[in-house]
C-alpha cells in the first residue's frame, strides 16, 4: 500500500511560492490550504506543504535556515523521461527559480537536473531507464 508523504517547507511569501509550484506542475489542494499554508500536490503520494514562517513555528522551535545559504534536505522527484526532466527545470526557471544549482547528471541510463524554488529549497528531477534497473529476486 502506498502512503503519501507531506514535505513541509517554510516560505517567505506564500502566494509567490504557491504560484511557483503551480507553474512547475503541482496542484493546490484547498482542503489543506489557507492564509498560512498551501498544500501543493505533485501526485497521489507527494504533497508539499508550503508554510508561512509563523505557521512553521507552530511545529518546531528550531531556527528556520536560509535555504539560499544552508541546505537541510535535497528533495527529488522522478520523471517519466529525459524531456520531462528538462521541461520541469525550464518551467521552474521561468517561474523565478534557479536552474541547476547542483551538477547535471547524465549517465546515459540516468539523467538528472535540479532547481531551487524562490526560497532556495533544492529539488532534483531524475529519470532512469527502467530497463537499466536490475531485476529483484
Amino acid at each position: 500500500m502506498s502512503k503519501p508523504i507531506f514535505i513541509n517547507l517554510p516560505v517567505t511569501d506564500l502566494q509567490r511560492s504557491r504560484a511557483f509550484y503551480e507553474t512547475v506542475g503541482a496542484v493546490n489542494n484547498p482542503a489543506f490550504s489557507d492564509d498560512t499554508a498551501a498544500c501543493m500536490v505533485f501526485s497521489d503520494t507527494i504533497h508539499a506543504m508550503l508554510l508561512t514562517h509563523e505557521k512553521w513555528r507552530q511545529f518546531t522551535s528550531k531556527r528556520i535556515v536560509d535555504a539560499h545559504v544552508d541546505a537541510q534536505v535535497l528533495l527529488c522527484l522522478s520523471a517519466d523521461d529525459r524531456d520531462e526532466v528538462s521541461s520541469l527545470v525550464d518551467r521552474a526557471r521561468a517561474a523565478g527559480g534557479k536552474a541547476d544549482p547542483t551538477p547535471v547528471q547524465d549517465l546515459g541510463f540516468m539523467y538528472g537536473r535540479s532547481f531551487e524554488d524562490p526560497d532556495g529549497h533544492i529539488w532534483e528531477v531524475m529519470w532512469m531507464d527502467p530497463a537499466a534497473v536490475p531485476p529483484q529476486g
